[in-house]
């Protein structure tokens, strides 16, 4: 026995596309549904659109480069490949390198030892002066004493009776400026070091990010150059679209909203979110780069092809039947829907379908009109 059920719609909000619609039975039928069913054809409003093709993206990609030359010695893996961040990609020879750095450690070792030297004459003619205290000069008992004695007098052979308190000074600022020299002489050392590490860091290309190799540019044993690109390495755990947008569509679209999507793998249909617009149109295209956020988990990678529907605000909106998928027939050449007429008869009809609005709905381009009553079919028959 037929039932007649009342079709309840309800506009998705969140999805801002204004031909995005849910179909909602008072009665709960679906279409698993074993016994025959009457609906009444619905009414989505139904506004212009316009479908771009693009290109799947990872959500970050780098290209690692070369920053020093030299051969290559190691590379973690091959294409598709997956590493952690923090992760040594390839390894550029560093011989070279090695040997600098332990010169340098010496230097910087050498420098310290002088400036320890330094500080202790300093110390010493701080608290125990020269000038007071005389230090032993070379030779040995009266030799030693004549040479003492004759230092005290000046080139006119007067007694030196000079300022003791100047010549202090005079001393410390000499043994200051050993000191000093010293302190430069380890700050030279160790920017040095400092120099060799940094170019030792250049001869690995690390793992930005957690993220899988998407292209291996060398192979162990190529000689390469500063700039010379070794590995595209992206994060492809969540894919994006990428479409090059015209300018009059812009005003049809906004950051965060969300807009129906295919992807070629499976002609699978997903929701994609705007995140990120080109602030600037490509002045020979007059287009604009948008980039659409993927749900997790789609199928396919980065490379392949997919589209969006943009919407168009320029054109009119119109009002389309909207009936659930199981209700069409697809036995014959062409879609078909059984309608109930006068007599409560079903008789086939011929109809165009429009968009699929998801996995149970679908939009009539022609062929019903809304309020018709049509009849769905149970499974057992």
């Amino acid at each position: 026995m037929n039932m007649k059920v009342a079709l309840g719609m309800s506009i998705i909000n969140r999805m801002k596309f204004p031909f995005y619609l849910t179909l909602t039975l008072v009665t709960g039928w679906s279409a698993q549904a074993q016994a025959d069913s009457v609906i009444t054809v619905g009414v989505a409003p139904h506004g212009g659109y316009v479908i771009l093709g693009g290109s799947v993206i990872p959500l970050k990609e780098v290209t690692l480069a070369a920053q020093i030359p030299g051969r290559i010695v190691n590379i973690a893996g091959e294409e598709g490949d997956e590493f952690t961040a923090g992760t040594v990609l390839v390894k550029i020879n560093d011989d070279d390198l090695q040997a600098k750095k332990i010169a340098a450690e010496a230097q910087l070792s050498s420098a310290k030892n002088a400036m320890q030297n330094a500080q202790v004459q300093y110390n010493r003619e701080l608290w125990n002066p020269r000038v007071y205290n005389p230090r032993p000069m070379a030779g040995m008992g009266m030799p030693s004493m004549f040479d003492g004695f004759f230092n005290n007098f000046n080139d006119n052979g007067f007694l030196n009776n000079g300022n003791k308190s100047i010549e202090r000074h005079a001393d410390l600022v000499t043994q200051g400026t050993q000191v000093a020299t010293a302190r430069s002489h380890i700050t030279e050392a160790e920017s040095a070091l400092r120099a060799i590490n940094a170019k030792l860091r250049d001869t690995q290309a690390i793992a930005p990010f957690d993220g899988v190799i998407m292209k291996k540019m060398v192979e162990i044993g190529d000689t390469v150059q500063p700039g010379q690109p070794l590995i595209v390495f992206s994060y492809s755990k969540f894919l994006r679209i990428q479409a090059e947008v015209p300018a009059r569509l812009m005003p049809g679209l906004k950051k965060g909203m969300v807009v129906p999507a295919r992807l070629d793998v499976g002609n699978t249909q997903v929701n994609a979110r705007v995140a990120q617009i080109s602030p600037v149109a490509d002045s020979q295209q007059h287009t604009v780069t948008v980039k659409f956020d993927l749900p997790e988990g789609v199928p396919g990678g980065a490379g392949m092809y997919a589209e969006v529907m943009i919407p168009d605000v320029s054109s009119p909106t119109r009002a389309l039947p909207v009936i659930p998928m199981a209700a069409i027939n697809k036995k014959g050449s062409l879609p078909s829907v059984e309608v109930i007429d006068e007599d409560n008869k079903p008789k086939m009809r011929l109809v165009r379908i429009g968009e699929v609005i998801d996995e149970n709905t679908v939009t009539i381009l022609s062929g019903l009109k809304p309020g018709e009553r049509i009849l769905i079919r149970g499974r057992n028959n």
